[in-house]
């Protein structure tokens, strides 16, 4: 007995080395246009000289093809129509949709018949890319899964996962190396497949069928630019893959509805207008349709911007207008830097001055300016020390961050949660923030008039305090010396009710304001970031390019800490943006609504940025993927969470006490 207890410790003590908590991702992207301000509509129209128009110039979340300066859609305010005051009429908006020929990111080549197809018809719906079954007729689409020229290498019988449950996998290469037999499959089901002879070169596999009204559409192309046949192994080399979710049609005819949009015409465009009235009252959502939204300030003046919401898994970019020489972008200009809708402020710039293809040194000038921000809390002033309506917030890098001094922004630290969400807990539940802290209900008083909360991290206790809610709400602040400044508060909870029943106990918290004390970012001249040098540090931080920096065609070049400039490839044409890149993991809980936290559910709130970078990926037999594993792209994967090893670790070591114990 004593030799399983032992094994059994060794076992806990794998978990406790192996299992570590996976960072916490974003659950929701917002991509915000270029924002309108004005007293009333006829101000905003006077201001911008006509229609108030939104489409890729000042608007990221529709689709854009930097490469080829495409674009599909737009939207229009119309200047004259029934449009005054707040309110747009009904017919007053119009959202316009039009097919584009755009290139295949893939160089498939000519060698198979039918292969020699250089463009595709593509159209942009509510940010989304459809693909048009007639190249001019809107009225069936079809959605674009895959288009990549990233390269894999792929072992025979190792399957490639694709969108859409699709999978393309090397079955066999033949004995001269010449041919390789390909497998496409959906959520394992046989497809189609093809014998693909690169003899004489690079060749493409195409796969059309019917679909919809249409005859022979291609719905799949891959590339295969080499075959090897070796002692060991033998692989397929892919550099292009096409695919569309042609089983799932999308028709569109005039008079359907989409949302508050009703289509009015249908031909090579789409054309849909608002069906009623929307009026745009202040602090509000108006969806559109399928994600799009026009959302407006907490303000006495109208102040609105359209807003695209992505909430399926994946890496989005999130970029800023696109530049043909010098240009300064703003939060107007660049969804990714932070921005207070409600009171119309800012905090960065990114300031580039080109001169031909190149921004020479101190010529790239990136700004961050302290700003006085509203809690999202409505904090009660109970008790006294908590009438704090503000605090100092700063940009960096298109990441909150709060300045310990509102004149100071040379030290910083990252602010983790910031939420009016309502939430109710049980007594002796936890409330899981980001970074490991936990927000504990300890006891509610006999009386129901009190409760003890906890701080803690990691497990660790950090602070208590016994909040009075018999007045009404209360806060309760916590402060502590941070770097050179003393008494900084860095976190707050509101405390709107407490319960004391004959079953539970509860407390209801709805606000939370907190940010990573622990872990100062010290701002000082001449410290570097990427290719950027500060050059000053007061209330704003000033930095500039430290050397010269070259727009190639067809470049990625990362300014500082993930925001990155991409350029064209175009060598004729100059055409670049600055952009950030946002993650949305699996496994996130949506806080948006009352949540009882307690024996049923934990909830974590706050969220963390995360950046992806590129790889080509070997596919092996050796190592197959589970249905729950990430699909496998050329992208450097999320890192799994880990502690599937432990369990195999633990079962085997369990195993082992088992025959021990039994012998």
């Amino acid at each position: 007995m004593k030799r399983f207890t032992t094994i059994a410790l060794i076992a806990l003590l794998a978990i406790a080395t192996l299992v570590a908590p996976a960072s916490a991702l974003v659950d929701v992207v917002e991509v915000r246009s270029e924002v309108f301000n004005g007293t009333d509509f006829d101000d905003i129209f006077t201001q911008v000289g006509g229609d108030i128009v939104i489409n890729t110039t000042n608007f990221a979340g529709f689709w854009y093809d930097l490469d080829d300066d495409l674009s599909s859609e737009s939207i229009s305010i119309i200047d004259g129509a029934d449009v005054s005051g707040i309110a747009i009429d009904q017919d007053g908006l119009v959202y316009t949709a039009t097919i584009v020929q755009a290139d295949y990111a893939g160089n498939f080549d000519d060698e198979a018949a039918g292969s020699n197809v250089d463009t595709f018809p593509l159209i942009g719906l509510f940010a989304d890319k459809y693909v048009p079954t007639s190249d001019s007729d809107a009225g069936e689409l079809v959605k674009l899964l895959v288009d990549s020229d990233d390269k894999y290498t792929l072992r025979t019988g190792s399957a490639l996962e694709l969108a859409g449950g699709y999978e393309l996998t090397a079955k066999q290469i033949d004995v001269d190396g010449n041919k390789v037999w390909m497998e496409l499959s959906k959520d394992g089901e046989f497809v189609e497949d093809e014998v693909i002879d690169v003899s004489n070169g690079e060749a493409t596999w195409n796969y059309d069928l019917d679909v919809g009204d249409q005859t022979d559409v291609i719905v799949f192309r891959v590339l295969i630019t080499d075959v090897f046949q070796g002692q060991v192994d033998s692989l397929a080399v892919v550099e292009g893959i096409w695919l569309v979710d042609y089983e799932s049609i999308l028709s569109v005819e005039s008079s359907d509805e989409f949302g508050e949009l009703e289509v009015d015409s249908v031909s090579d465009s789409i054309v849909m207008k608002n069906s009623g009235t929307l009026t745009l009252s202040a602090d509000k959502d108006i969806e559109l349709a399928e994600g799009m939204m026009i959302m407006t300030a907490d303000s006495d003046d109208l102040r609105f911007a359209i807003v695209k919401e992505y909430t399926e898994e994946g890496t989005y970019e999130v970029r800023g207008t696109v530049a043909t020489g010098t240009f300064t972008w703003t939060a107007a200009d660049f969804a990714g830097f932070w921005y207070d809708l409600d009171d119309d402020i800012y905090s960065e710039t990114l300031e580039a001055t080109v001169t031909g293809r190149t921004i020479d040194e101190a010529d790239l000038v990136y700004t961050s300016t302290i700003q006085q921000t509203d809690y999202t809390g409505d904090f009660a002033d109970e008790p006294a020390d908590s009438d704090e309506t503000t605090f100092p917030i700063i940009g960096i890098f298109a990441q909150e961050y709060v300045a310990t001094s509102d004149s100071d922004a040379g030290e910083l630290v990252k602010l983790l949660v910031d939420s009016d969400d309502k939430y109710t807990l049980r007594t002796g539940s936890a409330l899981e923030l980001v970074e490991g802290y936990e927000l504990t209900a300890k006891q509610i008083d006999v009386d129901g008039n009190k409760v003890w909360m906890e701080l803690s991290k990691d497990g660790e206790f950090i602070e208590d305090e016994v909040i009075d809610v018999s007045n009404g709400e209360a806060t309760w602040n916590y402060d502590v010396d941070v770097g050179d400044q003393t008494d900084v508060i860095v976190f707050r909870v509101l405390i709107t009710d407490v319960f004391q029943g004959q079953v539970d106990s509860l407390a209801v918290v709805e606000g939370i304001w907190l940010i990573d004390y622990e872990n100062i970012l010290t701002i000082e001249t001449s410290d570097e970031f990427g290719e950027l040098e500060v050059d000053s540090v007061s209330d704003s931080i000033v930095m500039q390019s430290s050397g010269t920096i070259t727009l190639s065609a067809d470049k990625k070049i990362e300014i500082a800490e993930g925001i990155m400039l991409k350029t064209a490839d175009d060598s004729d044409n100059l055409r670049y943006y600055p952009y950030v890149e946002r993650v949305i993991g699996a496994g996130m809980v949506d806080a948006g609504e009352d949540v009882v936290i307690g024996d049923e559910e934990d909830v974590v709130v706050g969220d963390e940025d995360v950046v992806v970078g590129d790889e080509d990926v070997v596919v092996d037999d050796e190592t197959p993927m589970e249905d729950d594993e990430a699909p496998v792209t050329n992208e450097t994967a999320d890192e799994p969470a880990p502690g599937f090893e432990a369990v195999f670790a633990v079962a085997g070591l369990l195993a082992v006490a088992y025959l021990v114990r039994r012998n």
